[in-house]
Parts: structure tokens; C-alpha cells; sequence
């Protein structure tokens, strides 16, 4: 499996408006559509968020159960579903946690290491509560997380939760460069991250905005795995707005480029350790 490239596809995000890019799926109708375009083209996941009628995320377990079962009516459509628990302003715990806890049919779910300021919108909170009842969530009922680290801190909070066997091991990392208040997205910032890992972990990372290209193509360069998508990033080149189904397919054309093969979902299941699709 050393060939092969994990890639995962952002559909919506929390916050980025239709308004800048009438291509975001919003409802449960147009995230599922999209699922199956980006899993049709290439992606291995999708990761899920959903939103209110007015268009702002939304921590809604209902809706969430909508769009797992409207991906999994397209028959053929084996794609990795990876949830949320971060896309509504002042949630609580509670509410970030209710589809991880009682839902089926999500295989892996995000796992923010750590609270800091999202800049402008104001401080992205994950205590050491919150983080704790998500660990122990996942390891309950089998959901793999997905370790998103937006500065160096944040992998002391997953070694500190390893440690008191909160979470399992081998993880998944994906780091998230170019958040204003987290860390810059540099390959400096990423090479450093990346020689941070544990022994045996998989990882990916992204970059948002205008930083998504480099930070692909620098972590081919180092072996990780990649994610594209309207949550991160809303154009395609300058001034040329994409949809996530352009996002993907360049994805696996600079995959191939580089050497290497899309991984299927079935393949990606196998690196990340998670159990086939019933």
C-alpha cells in the first residue's frame, strides 16, 4: 500500500457562504450528490458537515443522518464517512457529540486537539471534557478518529490522551495549516509536524485558501496522504471558482503525476484500520 494516496474531499465547511462560491453543497440532497461525484472521481472519504436552512453550520444529528443515508442509496458507493464534531457556533458538548454517540454508520469522526483563537470569529473550544467524552465515544463504539492539529501543542494533547488509554493507536493525523491562529502554512511548519508523529501513524494535511496547492504537493513529496475540498479552499486558480468534483479530479491527476495511485476506499480502509463496509 506504499503506492497508494489516501484522498479525502471537504464537501461544505461551517462558515464559507454560497455566496462566494454557489458550487457548496448545502442540503443534505446536494452534500450526498457531491459525496458520490467526489467518490466517482476519486476520493476515498468524505467529510461531513451540514447546515442550517439559512445556510450556517449546524451541529444537527438528524441532518447528519439524512446525508449517511442518502450516500449510502447510491449502491455502488463504498466512500469512507468522516463526521464532524465542530460546525455550530456555541454548541455544547453535548450537541457536538449526540451523531457520534448514537448514529450509525460513521466510520471515522474529527477530533480537534486542542482550543485556540480561530481568527476573527472567536475561540474554537475543545476542552480536556470535551476531548476526553469524544475519545472514549470513539473507542466505544469503533469510530476511528481523525487527530486535526492546527498548531504543535496539539500533539502533546493526543500523546497525553494515548498515554491514559483515552485513544487507541495507531492514529490518523491530518494537519491543518494556514487557520489564522493556528500555525502558518509553510513546508517548514509541515516537515516539522510530520517528523512529530508517532511510530506508525498515517496522516494527511491541507492548506486553506490560496496555500491548498503547495501544501499538497509538499505532502506527496513526505509520504502523506490529501485533502481537497470547498470547506478549505473555494477556487480552482485565480478568479476560477471549483466545485469539490474539480478539487478531486486534479487531486488524482497530480497523484498519478507524482507516481503514485488514488487509494479506492476499500484500500484506504485497509491503511487506516478500519473495518470493511458492511
Amino acid at each position: 500500500m506504499n503506492n497508494k494516496v489516501i484522498i479525502t474531499a471537504a464537501l461544505t465547511g461551517a462558515m464559507t457562504p454560497k455566496e462566494l462560491n454557489e458550487n457548496i453543497p448545502l442540503t443534505p440532497e446536494e452534500i450526498a450528490a457531491d459525496a458520490y461525484k467526489c467518490w466517482k472521481a476519486g476520493a476515498a472519504m468524505v467529510h461531513i458537515h451540514v447546515r442550517d436552512d439559512n445556510g450556517i453550520g449546524e451541529m444537527n444529528k438528524e441532518k447528519f443522518a439524512e446525508v449517511i443515508r442518502l450516500i449510502r442509496s447510491y449502491k455502488d458507493c463504498d466512500v469512507i464517512i468522516n463526521c464532524t464534531t465542530a460546525g455550530e457556533k456555541d454548541a455544547s458538548d453535548e450537541k457536538r457529540l449526540a451523531h457520534i454517540r448514537e448514529l450509525d454508520g460513521i466510520e471515522m469522526a474529527s477530533y480537534d486537539a486542542g482550543s485556540f483563537n480561530w481568527m476573527p470569529a472567536g475561540v474554537h473550544t475543545n476542552s480536556p471534557q470535551f476531548l476526553e467524552e469524544l475519545g472514549n465515544i470513539c473507542t466505544a463504539r469503533d469510530i476511528k478518529p481523525e487527530y486535526e492539529i492546527f498548531d504543535t501543542g496539539m500533539m502533546g494533547i493526543v500523546d497525553y490522551y494515548v498515554g491514559k488509554g483515552n485513544l487507541k493507536t495507531p492514529g490518523q493525523y491530518c494537519f491543518v495549516l494556514g487557520v489564522k491562529g493556528g500555525m502558518e502554512a509553510t513546508v517548514e511548519n509541515l516537515l516539522f509536524l510530520k517528523n512529530k508523529l508517532p511510530e506508525g501513524s498515517t496522516w494527511s494535511a491541507f492548506g486553506i485558501g490560496k496555500s491548498h496547492l503547495p501544501i499538497m504537493y509538499a505532502t506527496l513529496a513526505l509520504g502523506g496522504n490529501i485533502r481537497v475540498g470547498l470547506e478549505d479552499n473555494v477556487y480552482y486558480s485565480k478568479g476560477v471558482k471549483a466545485s469539490n468534483e474539480m478539487l478531486v479530479e486534479r487531486a488524482v491527476r497530480v497523484v498519478k503525476e507524482f507516481g503514485k495511485e488514488p487509494a479506492t476506499a476499500q484500500e484506504a480502509r485497509e491503511i487506516l484500520g478500519l473495518k470493511p463496509l458492511k
